[in-house]
């Protein structure tokens, strides 16, 4: 049986079922330029923790306001004064809930405004597709605040950009905008109105998709890129006999051979 989702249980995500399976998840702490919390992170741990398992499809992930996500609440941060010990459980709250996000199999679209900085940058990252607009900016200013990346974002962000201008990133504050951010793989899309709207259309096209090759999509990739080369090629040709031998394709398929379906074809 199908879970529920009960959006009247969170408070500073607002979650809204858009249908057709596309749900829309907005960090809603605008005067904190969405900064992430505990509460936060749990909320997002819940989340991504019962859309697998509740019939999402697709899912966009928006900031309210004029930013995406300005990263670690430091002001809660600095009042709590928690021991090592305690923030590093923290983190691993974080990284609980970004895995949830990348391996969950459901596809997570960012649509990015403002600032996407600090473990802002490191949420969009664990994100499948990231669409931005005219006025995002990335950055990961850790090391002018004293502090150092607990998020993933030597893991993911790294993985975007490379390991030199990761380090630069934290050692500098290096900012990066427009088309040289997409150029270096911090997004994908980058529009001149709405990146929610883009998202959202993005998010409606994949929702179409058979729900286990998004599966696939979304899950096997990522691990099979922590693989050494060897057993990827292993796992992933135990996913394609899986994935395309499922009954649900059979029409899709017979569709293509009696070409009936719509073809590939390249942008006008």
């Amino acid at each position: 049986m199908a879970l529920a989702i009960d959006t009247a249980q969170y408070t500073n995500l607002d979650v809204k079922d858009h249908g057709e399976g596309v749900w829309v998840v907005t960090l809603n702490r605008p005067a904190k330029r969405n900064a992430l919390d505990i509460d936060t992170i749990e909320e997002l741990v819940e989340f991504f923790s019962t859309a697998p398992r509740a019939g999402v499809r697709a899912v966009v992930l928006a900031g309210a306001g004029d930013h995406f996500c300005a990263g670690l609440d430091l002001i809660e941060h600095h009042d709590e004064d928690r021991s090592p010990a305690d923030f590093m459980h923290v983190c691993l709250r974080w990284h609980e809930a970004f895995n949830k996000m990348e391996y969950g199999g459901v596809p997570v679209i960012a649509a990015l405004q403002g600032a996407v900085v600090g473990g802002g940058l490191e949420l969009a990252s664990s994100a499948h597709i990231r669409v931005m607009d005219q006025t995002a900016y990335f950055a990961l200013p850790e090391g002018q605040r004293g502090l150092f990346t607990g998020g993933g974002a030597t893991i993911r962000v790294t993985d975007l950009v490379g390991k030199s201008r990761m380090i630069d990133m934290m050692l500098t504050g290096r900012v990066y905008q427009g088309q040289e951010a997409v150029d270096l793989g911090l997004a994908q899309y980058i529009v001149d109105g709405s990146s929610y709207d883009a998202a959202l259309e993005l998010a409606r096209k994949a929702a179409q998709n058979l729900p286990l090759s998004n599966f696939a999509i979304c899950s096997a990739v990522s691990h099979m890129q922590n693989m050494s080369a060897m057993d990827a090629a292993y796992a992933e040709a135990v996913v394609a006999g899986v994935v395309n031998t499922q009954p649900d394709a059979r029409a899709r398929l017979a569709a293509f051979a009696d070409k009936s379906a719509a073809r590939v074809r390249p942008n006008d």
